[in-house]
Order: C-alpha cells, then structure tokens, then sequence
C-alpha cells in the first residue's frame, strides 16, 4: 500500500462542495447533512471507502482507461473522489489501481489537491482489487499505515455523481443490517437465452431491481466475505452483495438510489457527464463592477437584464472596489462565472485586480472559471481602433490564466461615457459599435477561435437596451460556449 502524495492528510474542514440544488432543494440537502453530523456525532462510527479504479474500459473504446479520461481537462476519477472526500465522516479513501497506473494517479492526487487518500495496488479482476483495497485497512496486515474501520463504503470511480444523502442511507442501513446498496428500477426487461441464441425466458421487470452503487458493509463482515471466496468467484463475480449473502448469510437492504447514480461505460457517457457538470458549475454568475454610483447605472441593469434573461441561474453583484468578505464568500460558495464591468476605467486594471483574487482563492483547481471583462469606449473622444490596440493585451493574460483553468473572454462596448454615467437622460440618438473578441489567444479549444463579431447600428438605445444588448453578446460570446446554455 502506497500513501496519497505530501498534502493528502486528514483535512479540518470539509472539501470543496459541487451542487447544483438551490432554493427549497439546498436548505433541504443542508438539512440532511445536519442530521448526519448529529447522527454520526451520538454514535460515532469509523467509515472508511475503497475505490476500484483498476479496469482498462474496454466498452469505452479509446486507449485511456476511463476513469483517467478527462471531463472539462479533470480526470473523471478526480470528480468521484472530491464527492467521497466532501463528505466529513468518511476517515480514509481507498484507491485500487494498477501497478502502471500508480504515478498517473499520484500526480491527480497531487493537482487537484485530494485528501485522505491512500493508494493500493490492484489485482487482475474487479472482486480481487476490491479484496486488496480491505487488505488495507484490515488491523492484521503488516505495516499497516491505515485504521481497521466499523463500516467500509464500496464504490465505483467511474460513478462521479454519488452524493452524500445516498452514502449516508447505505451506510445507517449496513450498521442495522450488516450490508446494503443502493438500488435502481430496471429499464430494459432482462431475458434469458438458450444455448442455441433462441429466447429460453424473461424476468417481470418490475420485480427487479438493478443494482448500483454505492454498497456498505460491516467491515468484518465483507472482509470474512473476501477471505473465504472462492477462486472462480473471485475470477468472474461482480456483485459484493451476493458474497456478503453467500459466504456470511448476510442479507443486504436495498435502498432506493437517484438517477445521478449511472456509470460511466461507454464513450457517449462521457459527453453526458460533461453536460452535468456544465449544468451545475452554471448556476450563479456575479456581476463584478468598479462603481456603486447609482442603482439606474447599466452595470446594474445589467443585472437585472441577466435575472430575467437567464432566469435559471442565479445572479448576484458586487463592486470591485469594496470587494472584501462579500467576494470572498460569493467564490466560497463556489460562483464559477464572473461579469467584470469596466465604467470608470478603459484599461484591464479591475479586470486585472479580479484575476488576481480568482487565482490566490484556487477557485479554478477543480473547475473552470469564465470570467467576461467588459469595456466601454467613448467613440468621441477615442478611435475605436486606437483602444482596441491598448485592450488586445488581455489576449496575454488569457493565455496565462488558461494555463490556471480560468477562461478569459472580452466584450468592447462603443458608446458615449456621459450617457453611461448619466442613466437618468433620456434614450438618444446614439452610433454603437460592439465588438465581441475571444480573448482566449491562439487556441481554437472553443468553437469561436478568433473570430470577431463586429457591427454597427444607428438606433434608439435606452439603458435597458444596452444592457439587454449586451446580455445577447454575453450569452452568445462566453456563456453558451462554456457554462451556460441559454
């Protein structure tokens, strides 16, 4: 057994949390977690999980095993892990890899800064990997650098969605029963072939259930299990259940899981892994400004156009120049789309002054971070394309904060400043000019590259339709390239 890189001790605090709940549904998962550390607090249980993580992914189809194929560039196994490691009474995890793969996973462990985390070697078939992995934590093996637990936690890298409610209710339901897993409805009627390939019978779906993961067991239960398997079930089974069942007579409670709980298995999961991802990484975007002069300016219209544009998501402001603890709880509770607008200054200095915070908080560790920097130009006073050379510098900073997982996007706004700083006059007469650039610098990663938006309209423009205006470039320019789809 080998342990996770320096850094993988106990963490004191929880781990960074991914949930796309809000409203009624997160005070109710905030609730559940109450329960639990009030639960787990009166009767302390020792828990512990393995983590098999040693198939090749054959059904996958591509040479990389799939727990190493990445979703948004992060390994899919990382997102399984940071779902087990944020739950706080889990004590250790257990990772069973093979041999070749033991450096792959140790440089995961080390990027995405994942604790608790203790490596072990895997065997040649699933149930042997699982058996290496209670090696490890069971009290009679040799050097033993992790503690026997009362309750061990089985489950799948490649089922990154687990969240805490389900563990928890399999976990309560082994301490009563000696085992238990999660269950699903059957989709599809399972039937029974002849040996000829003719239809020999079939199963009444709705008697059964498929069975999911995650499962939990009595230590000493499942490790009995294990020890007394024999070879041919330790070569071809693929249920934990059934051995506790067959080799300890103990029956396991089946508990009712959530959808979230699929598998990864084939190459098209991996696009509808990243499309949940996305769905729940896009739920709050902050509107960032260097001024709080007057509620009616655009940058605050801006934020009521996005409330009613983007009417899923949710929205909330803050200025530069006071940003403080109000910022810092905002990236706390993980807003991973930023809105940077620039009025009283044309230059990055604000833009600038947000990357900095993004960067030192480590927001963009696990996830990506868009952030758009809008600029405004006075056409009078400035050529269009005299600011444009001074603001094509951002392409530089993109591509350094891309190196750091952080999107940077530009959008150029043409328009008079006395208007902007003076809301209250009435709509004008007015030549706007938006340009819309992809900061993001040479790569063509995202399906805009370089390419350019530019025109010109002579209308009727109020604040409002400036800031639905660029509301539009906002959801056609970064967010439904990138975290949101409108």
């Amino acid at each position: 057994m080998e342990a996770g890189p320096p850094g993988s001790s106990r963490p004191t605090e929880l781990g960074p949390c991914l949930s796309g709940q809000r409203g009624a549904d997160q005070a109710a998962s905030a609730s559940l977690q109450s329960a639990a550390r009030a639960q787990l607090g009166r009767h302390p249980l020792a828990v512990a999980a393995v983590l098999p993580a040693g198939g090749c992914g054959e059904r996958m189809g591509v040479p990389t095993p799939k727990q190493f194929c990445p979703i948004l560039e992060r390994p899919l196994i990382s997102y399984t892990l940071q779902a087990l490691e944020r739950v706080f009474w889990i004590k250790d995890i257990v990772v069973v890899v093979t041999g070749e793969n033991m450096e792959v996973m140790k440089s995961i462990i080390q990027k995405y800064q994942h604790k608790r985390i203790s490596l072990v070697e895997a065997g040649v078939t699933r149930h042997r990997s699982i058996f290496n992995g209670l090696k490890a934590l069971a009290e009679d093996q040799l050097n033993c650098k992790l503690s026997k637990p009362e309750i061990v936690i089985i489950h799948d890298a490649v089922r990154p969605f687990v969240e805490e409610d389900i563990l928890l209710k399999v976990v309560t339901a082994a301490k009563e029963h000696g085992a238990a897993g999660a269950i699903r409805p059957l989709v599809s009627t399972v039937i029974s072939p002849s040996a000829d390939g003719c239809l020999d019978h079939s199963l009444e779906r709705a008697r059964h259930r498929a069975s999911e993961m995650p499962q939990a067991f009595l230590f000493d239960v499942i490790y009995e299990a294990y020890q007394q398997c024999s070879d041919y079930d330790l070569e071809f089974g693929t249920e934990c259940l059934q051995l506790a069942l067959k080799y300890c007579c103990t029956k396991a409670k089946l508990v009712e899981g959530s959808p979230d709980l699929w598998k990864v298995t084939y190459k098209r999961d991996l696009y509808a892994a990243e499309s949940i991802v996305k769905e729940r990484i896009s739920q709050e975007v902050c509107v960032i400004t260097d001024t709080k002069e007057d509620n009616k300016h655009v940058s605050h219209l801006l934020e009521e156009v996005l409330k009613s544009e983007l009417n899923h998501v949710k929205v909330t402001s803050e200025a530069l120049c006071h940003a403080g603890r109000d910022l810092q709880q905002i990236i706390l509770d993980q807003c991973y789309n930023f809105v940077c607008v620039n009025v009283m200054t044309s230059d990055l200095q604000e833009t600038q002054k947000l990357l900095s915070i993004l960067e030192e908080s480590h927001l963009s560790i696990l996830y990506p971070v868009v952030v758009v920097s809008v600029h405004f130009l006075d056409f009078k006073l400035v050529p269009p394309s005299q600011k444009m050379e001074n603001l094509m510098q951002i392409r530089e900073f993109a591509k350094e904060v891309k190196k750091r997982n952080i999107w940077l996007c530009g959008l150029l706004i043409s328009y008079p400043q006395d208007a902007i700083k003076k809301p209250r006059c009435k709509a004008t007469y007015l030549k706007t000019e938006r340009k819309k650039i992809y900061m993001e610098g040479e790569s063509d990663d995202l399906k805009l590259g370089l390419s350019r938006n530019i025109f010109s309209s002579q209308t009727r423009k109020s604040e409002v339709s400036l800031a639905r205006s660029i509301t539009y470039d906002l959801k056609h320019l970064a967010l439904e390239q990138f975290n949101f789809v409108p």
